[in-house]
């Protein structure tokens, strides 16, 4: 039989290449022209046809070293200090063991200790009581506001480290027989194609021993901990700048730390439902995860809280309700759309889902058509990117001009910060949604992909089966609309 032909996704080898290379550029991009000394975006970008690299260098906080500047051996340190105190907290605290999903190979799960919430509730304790005593001024705060650049840098090179480390170790795990300790590679993830086998990464849950720690799942752990306590440190990070800039806390920035600190815990507490999730029953662990959960989670999703610390923006008691409403909204879809699923495979009797429709199929499994799941395929997805849009909405029309310290501070539309200087909309209004609102942009278009990586899975599973279900439920996302 000839050999088949590798399945690609995410643009084969060369999409591989691109978002491995262009995603860190496009965050520090995103650092640089959207900045708290002269704008967002920076006032060249306003007039692009007098843009040259010596007026836009003027104008972004880019370091004097140059590019050894962008890292720095004392912020790296204690980036590596961050995680190796999550390392301890995963040992030391109490958590739940959970068996996974069966592996293809041995038919075996792996077992998970979780503990994730505790982890983060441990984290936000201690810099709560550091604030208490220092107020705005605490040192971890400080230190973000004042590193960001090297952080980000610094989580960059770690994430290459992981990724380098877990392909080199993956061509260990011998795929022709099953492993005893249970390591399998990921099916899609062995092509021969040494960018892509990186990116999307060739085993499928990497374990590591070290001492005193014992047994780490790489995956869960990078998944559901430092990435995600790190998104919110960072918001209240900049939740602090904004208070030492102005000397107030806007409502806007506050809703916003809150809302993405509670999708954060609620998250990490349900932490078990990670389990059964594609990213570790199907994907391996390569660049794409490992980036994703310890670069582009914390340091893009913060980015509306980045931007309010320099702009504050009031919503009001009206535009506080409004935005309320439409998270919680989302998250009564997400959270009613799961536990509907959830209770079908589980309890079939309970009598919220016993009269519901559905497909019994070849396998022995049955196709939920009615209720949430007679909508659309995933009316959960419609709910988290629902609730993912409080998120940018408090920063409206975003984009900003700082203007110097000798603005006329009682004109139109002038916000005086602290030390002098002043912050107007100007010009640049609107212009800075492209950084604010990215995320919502982005989030929809992941879920779209998701959808669709989970419609070709189906298909596999159940084959005619998964065709007549779709015949029966059309939607995928949005009822009427996708």
């Amino acid at each position: 039989m000839a050999p088949q032909k590798p399945k690609y996704e995410f643009g084969g080898p060369i999409g591989a290449a691109a978002i491995i290379c262009g995603l860190p550029i496009l965050l520090n991009v995103f650092y640089f022209t959207c900045n708290d000394e002269t704008g967002c975006p920076v006032p060249i970008l306003l007039d692009p046809r007098n843009l040259t690299w010596e007026t836009l260098k003027s104008q972004i906080p880019w370091p004097q070293d140059g590019l050894w500047g962008f890292a720095s051996w004392e912020v790296s340190g204690w980036v590596l200090a961050y995680y190796m105190l999550s390392l301890v907290l995963y040992v030391a605290l109490p958590g739940h063991e959970l068996y996974g999903t069966k592996l293809k190979q041995s038919g075996q799960p792996l077992k998970y200790r979780l503990n994730s919430f505790s982890a983060s509730v441990v984290q936000l304790l201690a810099c709560a009581i550091g604030t208490y005593f220092q107020g705005a001024n605490f040192v971890v705060w400080t230190f973000i506001s004042e590193n960001y650049l090297q952080l980000l840098t610094a989580n960059f090179i770690l994430s290459w480290l992981i990724s380098i480390y877990v392909y080199i170790a993956s061509f260990s795990v011998d795929p022709a027989k099953p492993d005893p300790t249970l390591r399998e590679l990921a099916e899609g993830g062995h092509t021969g194609n040494i960018i892509y086998d990186f990116y999307i990464g060739r085993e499928l849950n990497p374990r590591f021993t070290l001492p005193i720690f014992g047994e780490i799942d790489v995956k869960t752990w990078l998944e559901m901990r430092p990435g995600l306590t790190g998104w919110i440190l960072l918001d209240l990070a900049f939740v602090a700048k904004q208070y030492r800039t102005y000397g107030f806390v806007s409502d806007s920035i506050l809703f916003t730390a809150m809302f993405q600190m509670y999708y954060v815990l609620e998250g990490q507490y349900f932490e078990s439902g990670l389990l059964s999730m594609m990213d570790i029953t199907t994907d391996g662990l390569g660049f794409m995860l490992v980036f994703g959960d310890i670069v582009w989670v914390p340091f893009l999703y913060s980015t509306q809280c980045r931007y309010l610390s320099v702009y504050p923006v009031h919503l009001g008691p009206m535009g506080v309700i409004a935005v309320t409403a439409i998270f919680a909204l989302g998250l009564y879809i997400f959270r009613a759309a799961n536990s509907q699923k959830l209770r079908f495979r589980t309890q079939p009797d309970h009598p919220s889902v016993k009269d519901l429709p559905y497909i019994q199929t070849k396998r022995g499994t049955r196709l939920l058509t009615g209720g949430w799941w007679g909508m659309s395929r995933h009316m959960n997805y419609l709910g988290d990117w629902t609730q993912s849009l409080p998120f940018s909405l408090p920063t409206a029309l975003a984009g900003y001009l700082i203007l110097p310290s000798d603005t006329d501070q009682a004109a139109p539309g002038v916000i005086s910060m602290l030390d002098g200087r002043a912050v107007v909309q100007g010009p640049a209004k609107g212009y800075g949604m492209v950084f604010t609102y990215f995320y919502v942009l982005y989030f929809g278009t992941l879920l779209m992909h998701r959808e669709g990586r989970d419609d070709v899975a189906c298909a596999e599973k159940y084959g005619e089966d998964w065709e007549k279900y779709k015949k029966v439920v059309r939607w995928k996302i949005v009822p009427g609309i996708y």
